[in-house]
């Protein structure tokens, strides 16, 4: 069960929470969805904003709920949308298929990167 202990933040129609912990990508997303929700995915700068504020709070960065797909350097969300709305860092993503997760810099910006690090866990409801 999520203990949030004040780390909610609402934006629009969804309820963005952290538990604090990091772990690899499957297991943040096993955490959120057993929690009735899915990791972060932000769809606008609202959203970004809003996931950026628990990315400050931890200090750390966080895997979003984004994945590339089959064709390379196209991204979507969990429920296989394609992505319309990024932030990407300067010269990313650059993984080429060897990053399929996409992490949030502490700037807000996205990095494409390897999905077995370690990663703060922000979930989405």
């Amino acid at each position: 069960v999520l203990i949030l202990n004040t780390k909610i933040t609402k934006v629009g129609e969804k309820i963005l929470a952290s538990n604090g912990k990091e772990v690899n990508f499957a297991s943040a997303l096993k955490f959120c969805e057993e929690a009735g929700g899915t990791l972060a995915s932000p769809m606008n700068e609202e959203e970004n904003n809003a996931v950026l504020g628990i990315v400050r709070q931890y200090n750390r960065y966080a895997y979003l709920g984004i994945r590339e797909n089959e064709t390379l350097g196209q991204f979507s969300y969990m429920n296989g949308m394609p992505v319309n709305y990024t932030k990407w860092h300067q010269y990313e993503p650059n993984g080429k298929g060897n990053e399929k997760c996409v992490e949030m810099y502490k700037d807000g910006s996205w990095n494409d990167k390897k999905c077995d690090l370690y990663r703060l866990t922000v979930c989405e409801f």
